[in-house]
């Protein structure tokens, strides 16, 4: 039997976003995948929206960053091994979000990889998304406390101190252990 997946469109307070949506009885992975699009404050407002996490994860992304696509699936395992014991994941992809091709790119990438947690698209022009995330370069990790305050990044600024996810995962770990993230 052949498996169909409808792409309807939902209109939501900060835009229009896509999603793709399950046939009745599928399992987790075959969960409802969203992409909603969100200006900056919109995007501060989910960071924070979490007040039973302990912790939020956020990976910056996008769909022309080869090394973002390769590492994306590492937050997925994240968001599987630790949702439960209270990771919140969050994808923030910097697509353009006013071009349909490129939208509906990085939606068939989330639901190929099963990203049935929270993604956002930032609808803002990519230089403006960079200086407000205060990034240089992407793929980038932030650790947010449930009310929003930022407590950890994970970017590529600084050439002499590039991350690895093994080392967002063992700070994640640590820090939902109760221990003193390294």
């Amino acid at each position: 039997m052949k498996t169909t997946v409808r792409l309807a469109l939902v209109v939501a307070l900060s835009g229009i976003g896509f999603v793709a949506l399950a046939p009745a009885g599928a399992n987790e992975k075959d969960a409802e995948v969203k992409l909603t699009p969100v200006k900056w404050p919109g995007y501060l407002a989910e960071v924070a929206a979490h007040p039973k996490a302990k912790l939020v994860i956020v990976d910056a992304w996008a769909t022309w960053c080869g090394p973002c696509m390769k590492n994306f699936p590492h937050l997925v395992e994240m968001h599987e091994k630790y949702a439960d014991k209270g990771l919140v994941a969050v994808s923030l992809s910097l697509d353009e979000s006013d071009n349909a091709k490129k939208v509906t790119k990085a939606l068939d990438f989330l639901k190929e990889k099963h990203a049935t947690f929270t993604n956002l698209i930032l609808d803002e022009r990519n230089d403006d998304a960079f200086e407000k995330l205060n990034i240089g370069a992407i793929p980038a990790v932030f650790l947010y406390t449930p009310d929003g305050k930022e407590l950890k990044r994970f970017t590529l600024d600084d050439v002499d101190k590039l991350f690895t996810y093994e080392q967002v995962e063992a700070y994640v770990k640590d820090y939902l252990d109760g221990k003193k993230p390294k």
